[in-house]
């Protein structure tokens, strides 16, 4: 079976295809000055891009999970998720507070979906 790395970098791919799943890495945004809501949407915008490059969209994402700095802005968060998600196709979803790779983000977000 082949393996597709999508958009490799120095250390890690930002998604990789292969058995007719698409594992995506964490995303983080890159306007460490946006609010909570902000880093989600342009997180999540980033994911529409990698699953669309992949052959798939969010309609077949079956788990994600979903780090916060700090969990006081889960409804931040949910806020944009909830504009965002298929709400005919949710996926499984897990949200915990944990101390990112770097103090400027503030959601970071990682999810496996299907082909």
């Amino acid at each position: 079976m082949s393996i597709v790395r999508i958009d490799p970098g120095q250390r890690f791919a930002s998604a990789v295809v292969q058995g007719g799943l698409v594992f995506l890495a964490g995303h983080v945004a890159h306007n460490a000055e946006a609010s909570v809501r902000d880093q989600t949407a342009e997180i999540l915008a980033s994911i529409d891009r990698h699953l669309a490059e992949a052959g798939t969209d969010k309609s077949r994402l079956l788990s994600v999970q979903v780090w916060l700095a700090d969990i006081a802005h889960f409804d931040e968060m949910n806020a944009a998720w909830d504009a965002w998600v298929d709400r005919a196709n949710l996926p499984a979803r897990a949200t915990v507070e944990a101390r990112l790779a770097s103090p400027a983000y503030k959601v970071e977000i990682a999810g496996v979906a299907a082909l």
